[in-house]
């Protein structure tokens, strides 16, 4: 069944993907995680499943355009799947609802978020900069670091589920930064599909997606992205950019917040308790 609070939050996630084409993990992690309740390990795992069915539209869309590169997309992927296995493979054998885990996943976390909104908010600015001040880096040199690029943002996302879009879209501004723009978002977005799907069913093969959670976003989400759509060329794009940043930074701070006063309850509960 259709669980009407995950699909409004789909719903709601969606509409602000389809106006400001920001990854809905940036959000919908945060909201299973601070709303709802749902643990870290289990949030990051369906947020990833998730994504990969939400941005394989963007794909085709891209894909009909001709704004992918296709050769940059396998480079990232050489490196970014191999990290993600690998990456799985530790956090299968790591005690999944220890206090290891979960700060392990929430400093991550925050990270990626705090990247992603100052990313999202300064985009404009640091591509002219990049732009103006980069010189056309050799074919060879960026060829060798772009499967290094990948393999941390496969790192940072199968911990987070969160950096795929911005991290790899800043990283491919420096390698290739007289690549047209709508080559990079295109590339960039069709990269973190495979991604974003081989961890999400890695995360389904350690027991950390939640189905019904999954089916419900679904519901909701994929009319929102496109309804966010239609009225992405009707919104103010920058300011919508900037009010998104500033929520993120927001949420990063809450959930390093919470996670602190929680690990504080549990030292001093275990303290109380020895002594």
């Amino acid at each position: 069944m259709i669980d009407p609070l995950y699909a409004t939050s789909g719903f709601v996630v969606g509409l602000l993907v389809g106006m400001t084409g920001v990854g809905g993990g940036s959000l919908m992690t945060p909201i299973l995680i601070l709303l709802f309740g749902v643990h870290p390990a289990t949030a990051v795992g369906t947020d990833l499943l998730y994504a990969a069915a939400t941005k394989t539209g963007g794909v085709l869309i891209h894909g009909i355009s001709r704004s992918i590169d296709w050769a940059i997309v396998k480079r990232l992927a050489s490196g970014s799947l191999p990290a993600t296995v690998a990456t799985l493979f530790l956090l299968s054998v790591m005690d999944l609802k220890s206090q290891t885990t979960d700060s392990l996943i929430t400093i991550v976390l925050c990270f990626a978020l705090i990247a992603t909104a100052g990313i999202l908010a300064l985009r404009d600015l640091i591509v002219r900069s990049l732009r103006s001040s980069l010189s056309e880096i050799e074919p060879r040199t960026a060829k060798t670091w772009t499967p290094v690029v990948g393999a941390f943002v496969g790192l940072v996302v199968s911990i987070s589920s969160v950096g795929a879009g911005a991290i790899g879209f800043m990283a491919l501004v420096i390698l290739y930064p007289r690549l047209a723009l709508s080559k990079i978002v295109g590339s960039d977005i069709a990269h973190a599909v495979p991604l974003t799907l081989v961890a999400g069913l890695g995360h389904w093969l350690i027991g950390t997606v939640d189905w019904p959670i999954m089916g419900s976003l679904l519901a909701g989400s994929l009319p929102g992205i496109f309804l966010g759509s239609y009225f992405a060329i009707r919104m103010p794009e920058t300011a919508l950019r900037f009010i998104l940043a500033g929520t993120l930074f927001l949420v990063a701070g809450r959930l390093a917040y919470q996670h602190l006063s929680q690990y504080s309850i549990v030292t001093a509960f275990t303290r109380r308790a020895l002594h």
